[in-house]
């Protein structure tokens, strides 16, 4: 089967390690179930794994990709958990948790392999494109707005770095759920388009928001934690799923303790946490903002898009 691996680790230069060609098709397993692929996404886990984050050298070739969407053996369409491990279904009972590429397989492939437990049904109206977008940005976003972060409608939040996948989802699901969305962006195409999507407000990166905020959605690390620490009220929330302009910004120690700032990690959430946030969407009507699309045989492209970071929304992969 076609698929895209990490085929060398490229710290510098994560394109320099992408390989596109045939790999073995998945093999039977117990409680497994193999899928066939009718879209993927990408995401920035993709480039973390070719610059050589979570994988080791005698993993190599490893199939990118941590979401899709697709059909099982009996036509049945379906959507994928890419969480390998944290419920224990399909692995062993002391198997830590993992995403799917960097233990097991992943999504950018024609076939993949997950234990059948992950399998969340599809809805009738929800594409396979759309529903490629939730399992990763999505899914993120979903469980950093309602869970860790606990917001309720009326509720303000702060969403750093419009454009990424889970910064969309985040305005999307929080303008559908009532909460009063501010934005950043230093792009005033982004800040714009932000709006369209349900945003409040949109300010340039750092600029100062129309009010303290209840939470703050942080995916970008060291060049917004100190404008995160300075919006959100005391007492707030600030959770964080990621740090694409890196992971060691000054803590604003200070600031944290004196306001009793609560800072939260998330790592996408659960299977029933993506059933509720299939049956959310369907409810309310949104979908996932969707970039561009790219077949598998030029995946090349859409990683190229990702790393510049020129994309709003979720770029989709179709086999």
């Amino acid at each position: 089967m076609l698929a895209a691996t990490v085929a060398r680790f490229s710290p510098d230069s994560p394109l320099d390690g992408l390989e596109v060609g045939e790999r073995p098709e998945p093999e039977p397993r117990e409680n497994w179930t193999t899928v066939q692929v009718r879209a993927a996404t990408l995401n920035h886990h993709d480039l973390w794994s070719l610059r050589g984050v979570g994988l080791r050298p005698e993993q190599l070739p490893m199939i990118l990709g941590t979401d899709a969407a697709g059909t099982a053996a009996d036509g049945t369409p379906v959507l994928l958990h890419g969480v390998i491990g944290a419920d224990g279904h399909g692995v062993g009972p002391t198997e830590r948790r993992t995403l799917l590429s960097e233990h097991y397989p992943g999504t950018l492939a024609e076939h993949v392999a997950v234990p059948t437990h992950n399998l969340v049904p599809l809805p009738d109206d929800l594409s396979f494109e759309e529903a490629a977008c939730l399992p990763t940005a999505w899914l993120t976003a979903y469980r950093m707005l309602f869970g860790a972060a606990g917001l309720a409608p009326g509720d303000r939040v702060l969403v750093q770095g419009a454009g990424g996948g889970v910064a969309s989802a985040a305005i999307v699901l929080g303008a559908a759920a009532g909460l009063e969305v501010t934005v950043t962006s230093r792009s005033a195409e982004r800040r714009e388009r932000a709006l369209e999507l349900g945003a409040a407000h949109a300010v340039e990166s750092g600029g100062r928001v129309p009010a303290r905020v209840d939470a703050v959605i942080e995916s970008v690390g060291q060049a917004t934690w100190a404008h995160s620490v300075r919006s959100v009220r005391p007492g707030g929330t600030i959770v964080v799923c990621g740090a694409t302009s890196g992971d060691a910004p000054p803590a604003e120690l200070t600031r944290v303790f004196f306001n009793e700032i609560r800072v939260q990690g998330v790592t996408m959430g659960s299977r029933d946490d993506l059933a509720a946030l299939v049956r959310f969407v369907a409810r309310t009507g949104v979908r996932p903002v969707i970039d561009s699309e790219v077949r598998l045989a030029d995946v090349r492209d859409g990683m190229a898009r990702l790393a510049a970071g020129e994309q709003t929304g979720k770029i989709v992969v179709r086999p």
